[in-house]
């Protein structure tokens, strides 16, 4: 458990809760470690309640912010950010939530930060339900719809020359390919046709808040975080998380993208724009404060994996699945190796459009070297 190193400041937002604040690495934890239980409501402030729902795996969990709106014909009900894969678990919390927690009340949006499916999982469950609006950004809304009709049974051709591209063994290929494709069909609803598009600096009305939409790249191409300017408070999604560092991956759909130069360039932007005093709500673990030093930290894991990575290739000539070493704190299994050979085909991909390394294929394999 993180331990207090000095008070934090006063946060008169938060203060009839009664929990003792935390800090730790810089950041502050104004509810200290209270987390609520799946399907629980817990009205964090005035407006903004707070819910988790399952995620299987060491994440455990996805945050679901439940916002105080109001339908057309002035009857209260609520707006969901971000709604959790779609799988029973998940289902039955909703539920519990909807019987227990809301007195009756209906959603009046359904709104989404990025395509992942432990964030768009439930969108058309939901809006179906409830005859509600799907709002998200319309690259990442496009993605989604792309992938939910991508469920046929045979992986495709570009996925077997990436995992041959990043060094992977034929029996590990061999092994991938007859788990078929389409899993991130299985684990999202259907959404609706239609969808209402979020973009940089549009303006969305939640009660009575405006919550203004900053757009992040390279986690997803375009990830819409929520700030609402005159309550500091942020909705971040996977942008900025205050433990652990959001997956930043070449994709198939784009492989010859940078999608870490996007992610600097992102935190770049955001420390320069957002205020340092926001409370972030996060789409995994606890709510915080420290913006500004979370990003720093994020830009600075990332160029010392840079350069830890660029030394390496000075004295040999590396494959992507080489580099895991240099770049992960842990084994990397089969559990994990997809996520991991997208992250670090992303590093050694910044480092050729920055200057610093080259690569050649031999067999089907790139090899990386320093220039």
């Amino acid at each position: 458990m993180d331990a207090p190193r000095k008070p934090p400041a006063y946060d008169a937002t938060l203060a009839d809760h009664g929990f003792d604040p935390i800090e730790a690495e810089g950041l502050t934890y104004p509810l200290g470690d209270y987390e609520p239980k799946y399907g629980e409501y817990f009205e964090l402030m005035p407006g903004i309640g707070w819910t988790r729902t399952p995620v299987p795996g060491p994440l455990g969990h996805i945050n679901n912010w439940v916002l105080d709106d109001v339908h057309e014909n002035g009857e209260p009900g609520f707006a969901i950010v971000d709604t959790g894969l779609f799988m029973p678990a998940v289902i039955d919390s909703w539920k519990h939530l909807f019987e227990n927690g809301l007195n009756g009340k209906t959603a009046t949006k359904i709104v989404v930060t990025h395509y992942h499916p432990d964030h768009v999982g439930c969108a058309g469950w939901l809006a179906n339900r409830f005859k509600a609006p799907v709002h998200m950004n319309r690259t990442e809304w496009l993605l989604a719809r792309m992938l939910t009709a991508d469920n046929g049974e045979e992986v495709p051709q570009e996925a077997l020359e990436q995992w041959r591209i990043a060094g992977w063994e034929d029996r590990l290929i061999d092994n991938f390919a007859k788990k078929g494709w389409g899993r991130f069909a299985s684990a999202v609803s259907r959404l609706p046709i239609g969808h209402i598009r979020m973009d940089e600096d549009d303006q969305l009305r939640i009660g009575d808040n405006d919550w203004r939409i900053m757009i992040g790249r390279g986690h997803t191409p375009e990830h819409a975080c929520l700030i609402d300017d005159a309550n500091h408070v942020m909705i971040s999604g996977d942008q900025i998380l205050p433990r652990i560092t959001s997956n930043i991956s070449v994709m198939l759909s784009e492989p010859e993208a940078d999608p870490l130069g996007e992610w600097l360039e992102s935190i770049d932007r955001f420390r320069a724009e957002i205020d340092p005093n926001l409370l972030i709500l996060p789409a995994h673990g606890r709510p915080f404060k420290g913006a500004h030093q979370r990003l720093d930290t994020l830009a600075a894991r990332h160029n010392e994996a840079l350069d830890d990575l660029a030394e390496a290739l000075a004295q040999k000539p590396m494959r992507v699945v080489d580099s895991f070493p240099l770049l992960f704190s842990r084994p990397i299994g089969e559990d994990v190796i997809g996520m991991a050979s997208g992250e670090a085909m992303a590093t050694l991909r910044h480092l050729e459009y920055t200057g610093r390394a080259v690569h050649e294929i031999k067999d089907g394999t790139a090899w990386y070297s320093a220039v």
